[in-house]
């Protein structure tokens, strides 16, 4: 059988060009840009870029980015952050890194797994003046929108160097070559690798003839002169003997290019429906292998699908994976923003082989043994979802998958999953948002490795010696868990229960967003929109569930007053939402914002644990603010009280501060549900001095007392910066009647949107048929068996309740309406 090795490097052959080389041994000139690179220089020029601009060739693609981010910087604004994708080589960080630069890490768009347009300019304007320059990266040499470069360039007076490793061979309609007549340098690889292959080289392709010779005399040690350096310089020539084998593939690279353009149709024609793949634009993608997604409830057998291609003839990978934030040198040395989608592409890549020696046939061999070996479904159908569905879940993250998470820990979820259709707009399940954040969890190592522990799903309990799950078990000891260490766990208790969801008759169905949701004929018809295709379709649930999240709204800022004045009119511009400054880089914005401050103020609204864990963040990050005693100031309108696990512990530190009310008759803790926990906790304990703790001197305590509190309105008109911390609400779904009228909801008015027992409510307080709710904002509060202390008033959350009692409560409900309905 015919071996299909990944990678089979096809440069042309020394041996063949011994005439040549003995003229370039004749010439004596075997480097210094000499006339044989020289003229491959011109003729790359003329036939890949439409004669416009000129080309520089280089000894590597590596050293053309680092001249090309040290010039781009030389005379710039003087930034410290190359911002690039997590969907890059490790040596585009490395480039950046030589140059002096810090490599600034974003996440990267679910379709064509480049840079995401809203992160690049969501971190512009974090960051301004700091970020030198941005190294957009080709993925896979698909053709990224240069023209919006340009623009970005231009609005924020950055610098752009384009990592085109991958994409020499990449052109448009017309066949002009990516990049073509841009005005900043593109830089190529012509690595043994990849399609245009030598043996190693680059090319630097700009529409600045004169930066092109820059980068030359910066390539030959910054000498403009002979043997005088003016420019910062090192040795990336390219010697002639390369230079000739570069020109002999330019002699041939039009054909090689129809060829491996065929074997890419091939494979698109063959996987489509059925894998997820780049989208593929007009002209010519330059792919050096064909990269697709596995499924997602295949994500964890990766490494066996590669071995089993392996066992056929046909070799695999998985570029890239670990993605760039991943590296364990760049995490040292890089600022890396939450990548959940690079997180998820990274975890789904599959490469498969396209070479020079290939055939059509090839290809259909390697997807047919791809099929058998993954047993795939055709996806754009979803073939197995019922014409009515018994319920519908709307929303995979952590709150969704914790309700499966506590179906499958009471081995319920073969039965939930018949007849169960689970919708998550991003690629895979389980993992949500939580990654973004730079704080710790209010939840303690053993809450998350509980929905491995035990669980009657092996494919789930073999989960404890996943990397993930060992990386969250080294904080058993600590104050919560890195949320960043959180979301690699819940993301692989995720893919599993994807796999049994599927394996018992149910589907999900990643990369769709729910938009309505329509209550007719007793049951819910739900429109989807595929974020792929944008295509909408209709679909039809018994019961629903709504796991959307919560978040921030801005217009609570409008109509929110403080001491009886608007918050908007106290703190005008200097208003932040903690959702913000929670999330990784928060901190670093926070730290700019009051670079200019030599003993700043922050004032801190809210009484919850995210304002808690705003304050903790700010006063134990480094390299440390500057406050002063009493620089941060909370405000709170409700006493702060602390959790204790007995009455005998909280007497044991002297804390004496509850009454019978405020214990838990189920448990016997005090504050179980009002008390703060972990961090938080540690630092209510130290600003109520209990057992002798001595006050955090930084902080200061406000409560607000009423309309007429001048002091507080005061502390926030004299305060640097505002941070409001007043809680989530539901993310908004589009509920209506069979008319198409929206339905009036509690929470719309500002209530609970849940009931006691997870159903949500209407205006008026009466459950909506077959609707429940659970996560973050959906307002629940324990009771009964569930315990909780008499006195609470608000809202409790938290993972460990959605994947035990608060998650049996839906499913039980869920299963018992089955019942009813077979009876």
């Amino acid at each position: 059988m015919k071996r299909l090795p990944l990678i089979t490097p096809h440069p042309p052959r020394l041996s063949t060009l011994t005439e040549a080389l003995a003229r370039i041994e004749d010439s004596a000139i075997y480097s210094n840009n000499g006339p044989v690179l020289r003229a491959f220089e011109a003729d790359a020029t003329r036939r890949l870029f439409g004669g416009q601009g000129a080309c520089l060739a280089v000894a590597n693609a590596t050293l053309g980015l680092m001249i090309s981010l040290r010039d781009a910087v030389s005379d710039g604004p003087a930034g410290r952050f190359a911002l690039m994708p997590a969907m890059t080589f490790a040596a585009t960080a490395q480039a950046a890194w030589w140059a002096g630069l810090t490599p600034l890490v974003c996440d990267v768009d679910a379709s064509d797994w480049s840079a995401a347009p809203e992160e690049e300019e969501r971190l512009l304007e974090r960051h301004g003046a700091q970020i030198a320059a941005i190294v957009p990266y080709a993925t896979f040499g698909y053709g990224i929108d240069l023209d919006r470069y340009r623009w970005l360039s231009k609005r924020f007076g950055v610098a752009v160097v384009v990592d085109a490793a991958a994409s020499l061979g990449t052109t448009d309609a017309s066949g002009v070559g990516f990049g073509a007549g841009a005005p900043f340098p593109i830089v190529f690889s012509m690595h043994a690798t990849k399609p245009f292959a030598t043996q190693e080289g680059g090319l630097i392709h700009c529409a600045d003839v004169d930066r092109i010779e820059r980068l030359r005399a910066m390539a030959n040690f910054g000498f403009t002169a002979p043997r005088t350096a003016t420019l910062p310089g090192l040795n990336a020539k390219m010697p002639e003997a390369m230079a000739l084998v570069a020109q002999a593939r330019l002699d041939e690279f039009a054909r090689v290019s129809r060829h491996r353009d065929q074997l890419a149709e091939a494979y698109r024609d063959a996987i489509a429906g059925r894998y997820v793949m780049q989208p593929h634009r007009a002209g010519r993608q330059a792919l050096g292998f064909f990269p697709l997604l596995l499924p997602s409830e295949r994500t964890h057998e990766r490494d066996a699908i590669i071995a089993r291609l392996d066992e056929q003839g046909i070799g695999a990978g998985k570029y890239f994976s670990p993605h760039l934030g991943e590296q364990p040198w760049v995490r040292g040395i890089a600022q890396i923003e939450p990548t959940p989608v690079a997180d998820m592409v990274g975890s789904r890549l599959l490469s498969l082989p396209l070479s020079d020696s290939m055939t059509v046939e090839d290809v259909a061999r390697v997807v047919d043994t791809l099929d058998r070996v993954v047993a795939v479904e055709p996806r754009s159908a979803y073939r197995a979802m019922p014409p009515v569905a018994k319920t519908m879940i709307i929303g995979g993250g952590p709150a969704g998958t914790a309700l499966l998470t506590a179906a499958s820990r009471h081995g319920l979820l073969p039965d939930l999953a018949r007849g169960l259709v689970l919708v998550e707009r991003d690629g895979a399940i389980g993992g949500g948002q939580l990654g973004r954040y730079a704080i710790t969890s209010d939840s303690t190592a053993q809450t998350f490795l509980s929905a491995i522990e035990g669980n009657p799903d092996p494919a789930i309990a073999a989960l404890a010696d996943h990397p993930a799950a060992l990386a969250v078990a080294r904080h058993r000891a600590s104050l919560g868990v890195p949320l960043a260490e959180v979301g690699p766990l819940l993301r692989a208790i995720g893919d599993r229960l994807h796999a049994s969801i599927t394996a018992h008759g149910g589907t999900v169905m990643t990369g769709m967003e729910s938009l309505s949701a329509r209550r007719k004929d007793g049951r819910w018809h739900v429109r989807l929109r595929d974020t792929a295709t944008h295509r909408d379709t209709e679909h039809v649930a018994e019961n629903l569930v709504i796991a959307t999240g919560g978040h921030q709204p801005l217009d609570r800022l409008v109509t929110q007053q403080v001491a009886g004045t608007s918050l908007i009119e106290l703190a005008g511009d200097r208003l932040l939402q903690s959702d913000s400054v929670l999330a990784r880089g928060g901190f670093e914005m926070v730290a700019d914002l009051l670079s200019g401050k030599r003993a700043p103020r922050v004032a801190v609204i809210g009484g919850s644990t995210s304002a808690l864990t705003t304050v903790a963040l700010l006063l134990r990050e480094r390299p440390a603010l500057p406050f002063g005693a009493g620089g941060i100031t909370l405000l709170h309108r409700r006493p702060l009280r602390p959790f204790y696990h007995s009455v005998e512990a909280a007497h044991a530190e002297g804390f004496i501060d509850f009454g019978p009310e405020d214990i838990c008759p189920i448990s016997g803790f005090v504050y179980r549900l009002a008390g703060f926990r972990l961090e938080a906790r540690e630092l209510v304990l130290r600003m109520l001095g209990v057992d002798g703790r001595a006050p955090e001197p930084r902080l200061a305590l406000h409560r607000v007392t009423g309309d007429h509190d001048e002091a507080a309105r005061d502390i926030l008109k004299n305060a640097d910066l505002v941070i409001a911390a007043l809680g989530y609400r539901p993310r908004a779904l589009l509920l209506e009647d069979a008319e198409g009228r929206p339905l009036a909801l509690a929470a719309h008015a500002g209530a609970p949107m849940v009931d006691n027992a997870c159903r949500v409510t209407d205006a008026s307080g009466a459950p909506v048929p077959g609707l429940f709710g659970i996560g973050l904002a959906a307002g629940f509060v324990p009771h009964g068996k569930l315990g909780g202390e008499a006195s609470f008033v608000g809202q409790a959350n938290g993972l460990w309740l959605w994947q035990n009692d608060v998650g049996m409560m839906i499913v039980d409900q869920l299963l018992a309406g089955r019942a009813r309905v077979a009876a």
